[in-house]
């Protein structure tokens, strides 16, 4: 070890500034031997992520998954090995997915020494459930400020429904690391707008100023005064003129912590790659290695040996323990004694808060889900839905969401609670304006911090909200996700509100459950599916026209969406000749034509399909019995794109679906125009028929 080396552990301030390399210089050599990353934002951000973990970050190592804990997001995830650097300096434990706090490291040095390779904890940006201490999933710029919107209002909303005299259960701040590219991206504005509109005070987001992004100068795109448009957002702006001046970040987060009343964005100038000789402030340094030679020199800048590669020096982990360990540490042993009794004195609601963080539903959740009476006329099923939300909602209490501006129509309005209001954060119902993009980050961003989230709009504008759905599924939340106005059957708002290929679009998404239930029945079992869901966010297709509610007692039972698919009506002896396959509104379409088909001597089947994910998760020989291989002779009837139907129809199958975009007209016209008809299913039928014959 060089003398300057020995030098810098002379002080206090001088072990900070040992830390601080060790980050800096295993982002380096991580990057370097991955051949691949970004090394440049990681080495100007250690001293900011430094100074807030070890002096205000409430966490406690040894259990990352202490419910109170301060969330810390890292939003440019591309600078990924700062997080993983600090995850191992920190000594943070590795947690089970079945909850198990497990006595080994989350990130291990071998793990830093394999980043950005397969299977490894460390992957190229953070990535939530792979690598615990991962709060979020950061991969497209500006989802993790977002989430971190969501994370703080679950924060409020916790402690409103928890807290007691004597008990401050929740409490916790979240923070959030960005770069200019996050603040560029629309999703971040619109939830910056809506946390400056909420006053939410427990919220900081720390923005690293660098004017670099990967074409350059951030000049060539991106000029603007960031400070005063996040004062027009109601947030307070502190400003940090250089990131290595650990007393006043130190001051900056001080302030956060003491004066409340708005969320908080603290500006810190830094200079990207610092310490390196030639690239430090260059764009080159954003998106490559940085070079052995280049390397080495930085090295020699920080007073470090520049031969040794993934070198953590005596003295800092322990650092990291002394500090950070400690007082997380005697926090969370402070908050579990409390939770003892807490549990004695309010055991309903220790009972809630333990299922919470297993994602549990409550006991006797659907308790008081209706049956809904046999109706010719019937109702739309955004108005069952709305009545079933409703009766959902009185039995779990977690259960805490909204809609873009668009509650009238949606029908997601929780009865007998509050809305959130700025400065009033313990109301369930969330009014998130017309931000469908931040709706869904922030709806993850609830799931996240286990509450039981939901946003809704029209499915056409599920284009708007689909990066945070997509990131739903890859972090395998339960965020609910409520889209009406599903098909041209909204008529006269004609084909820019009307969706064609969005069902299509959805069901491409690994993971995510997409339901479309064809009755009032139908959607109570589709709220069925959704309270038990743990690891898979639900897409719920509604529609703004009535539909009728099947007669139960002629007809498959409602039960069967919870399988996906299930026989609705049957041809006498269940041997049919044609199969018709619907969804949402079209199945009582199936149904008359059904009725004709057997008039006509014709042995049809109709089966309901709400959902092709759960219907594929079963047996083979299940869905050989609702689909039998024999009949080849099968028709499907949905007002979307045709795209996919010919996984359950087969090529030589028919289908009455949307070929092109709708058209402004009352719904009859459209229905006639686009085919969907009775005498048009019966004729594709029968030409299906025939050809399977032939």
């Amino acid at each position: 070890m060089s003398p300057e080396h020995e030098d810098l552990m002379t002080t206090d301030n001088q072990q900070d500034v040992l830390s601080i390399n060790t980050i800096r210089t295993l982002a380096m050599d991580a990057v370097q031997q991955a051949h691949s990353g970004h090394p440049g934002a990681p080495m100007s951000l250690a001293p900011v992520a430094y100074q807030l973990w070890q002096q205000e970050l409430r966490y406690d190592p040894s259990h990352p998954i202490w419910p109170d804990r301060d969330r810390f997001i890292l939003s440019n995830g591309h600078a990924s090995m700062l997080l993983y650097a600090l995850l191992h300096l920190a000594g943070v434990k590795r947690v089970t997915r079945d909850y198990k706090v497990e006595d080994a490291l989350s990130v291990s040095l071998e793990d830093i020494q394999k980043f950005r390779q397969l299977d490894s904890a460390t992957p190229g940006h953070p990535e939530y459930r792979w690598t615990s201490g991962v709060e979020t999933t950061t991969g497209p710029l500006g989802q993790g400020v977002a989430n971190s919107v969501g994370m703080a209002i679950a924060s409020r909303w916790l402690a409103g429904h928890f807290n007691k005299p004597g008990f401050e259960m929740f409490s916790h701040d979240v923070y959030a690391i960005c770069g200019d590219g996050d603040l560029m991206e629309g999703v971040a504005s619109e939830a910056a707008s809506i946390a400056g509109h909420l006053q939410l005070p427990n919220l900081c987001w720390l923005y690293d100023s660098n004017h670099i992004s990967i074409d350059g100068s951030t000049d060539l795109a991106f000029t603007e005064d960031v400070g005063r448009r996040f004062e027009g957002y109601g947030w307070r702006v502190l400003r940090v003129p250089d990131a290595n001046d650990l007393t006043v970040l130190g001051e900056a987060l001080h302030t956060f912590k003491t004066l409340r009343g708005k969320p908080t964005l603290i500006i810190v100038t830094t200079q990207i790659a610092y310490g390196a000789p030639k690239l430090q402030g260059s764009s080159k340094a954003h998106g490559e290695p940085l070079g052995d030679e280049e390397i080495k020199g930085t090295k020699r800048n920080y007073g470090w040996p520049e031969d040794a590669k993934f070198l953590v020096p005596e003295g800092v982990r322990e650092r990291f323990q002394d500090r950070m360990g400690a007082r997380g540490k005697k926090l969370r042993e402070a908050w579990d004694a409390r939770f003892v009794e807490y549990q004695k004195q309010f055991p309903e609601l220790a009972d809630e808060l333990t299922r919470m963080q297993r994602r549990e539903a409550p006991k006797g959740w659907d308790s008081e889900l209706p049956t809904f009476p046999t109706d010719a006329k019937g109702m739309a099923t955004r108005e069952s839905s709305g009545k079933v939300l409703n009766a959902v909602a009185k039995n779990y209490p977690w259960l805490v969401g909204g809609s873009a501006d668009l509650n009238p129509s949606t029908k997601t309005y929780i009865t007998g609670s509050e809305s959130m209001k700025p400065g009033e954060h313990a109301g369930r119902n969330i009014h998130f304006g017309v931000r469908e993009h931040a709706m869904g980050s922030i709806v993850n961003g609830l799931c996240l911090s286990k509450v039981r989230g939901y946003g809704a709009t029209f499915l056409i504008f599920s284009e708007y909200e689909r990066p945070a759905i997509r990131l739903s599924s890859l972090m395998e939340l339960p965020a609910l996700h409520i889209f009406t106005h599903d098909s041209i059957g909204l008529g006269e708002d004609g084909p820019t509100h009307q969706p064609v290929e969005q069902l299509a679009s959805l069901r491409a998404i690994p993971g995510l459950i997409v339901l479309r239930p064809a009755d009032a029945n139908e959607v109570v079992e589709a709220w069925r599916v959704i309270g038990q869901q743990k690891s898979h966010p639900v897409v719920l297709v509604l529609t703004r026209q009535a539909v009728p509610t099947v007669d139960r007692t002629k007809y498959g039972a409602a039960s069967g969406v919870a399988k996906g698919g299930y026989v609705l009506a049957d041809a006498e002896g269940g041997k049919p000749e044609v199969v018709l396959i619907g969804t949402g509104s079209e199945v009582s379409l199936c149904l008359d034509a059904h009725d004709k088909l057997t008039a006509e001597g014709i042995k049809s089947r109709v089966v309901s399909l709400p959902s092709w994910e759960l219907f594929e998760s079963q047996s083979q020989e299940y869905r050989d019995s609702v689909l039998p291989p024999t009949v080849r002779a099968r028709v499907a009837v949905e007002k979307g794109a045709a795209f996919g139907w010919e996984r359950w129809v087969g090529f030589e199958g028919g289908i009455v679906a949307m070929r092109s975009f709708g058209a402004s007209a009352p719904i009859k016209a459209l229905q006639q125009k686009f085919g969907f008809t009775v005498d048009n299913v019966v004729k594709v039928a029968k030409d299906t028929l025939a050809k399977a014959k032939a």
